[in-house]
């Protein structure tokens, strides 16, 4: 028994159209997902971003050890420590003048 042209036509060109289709969804998805080429800029520019915020990070943290080192009790400076607990305990006389500076003070290093 012969099979019909047309039978064999489609059993013949199912499996190719197929794997052209499934090809065909993967190379969008690569082309147009969430981490796919469409999307690059986007994630170049969060990548600079985290890399910006990580600087930042990473200076305050040296600012900080500066600050922490300043309070070391096998030495710590008497003037931070004074300015420290006046600020904090708000003790403070009356016949005193507090002067503010900016973060960025001449202790930490990180300023003028």
């Amino acid at each position: 028994m012969r099979s019909s042209p047309l039978a064999s036509l489609f059993r013949h060109a199912v499996l190719p159209a197929l794997c052209l289709l499934i090809g065909g969804y993967f190379l969008m998805h690569a082309a147009t997902g969430p981490s796919g080429v469409a999307a690059l800029d986007d994630i170049r520019a969060e990548k600079a971003r985290l890399e910006a915020e990580r600087r930042a990070l990473a200076e305050r943290k040296k600012v900080l050890e500066q600050r922490i080192a300043l309070l070391d009790p096998k030495g710590a400076d008497p003037d931070y420590a004074d300015e420290l607990v006046r600020r904090h305990l708000g003790v403070v006389r009356p016949d005193e003048v507090i002067v503010e500076l900016p973060e960025s003070d001449a202790r930490t290093g990180s300023g003028r």
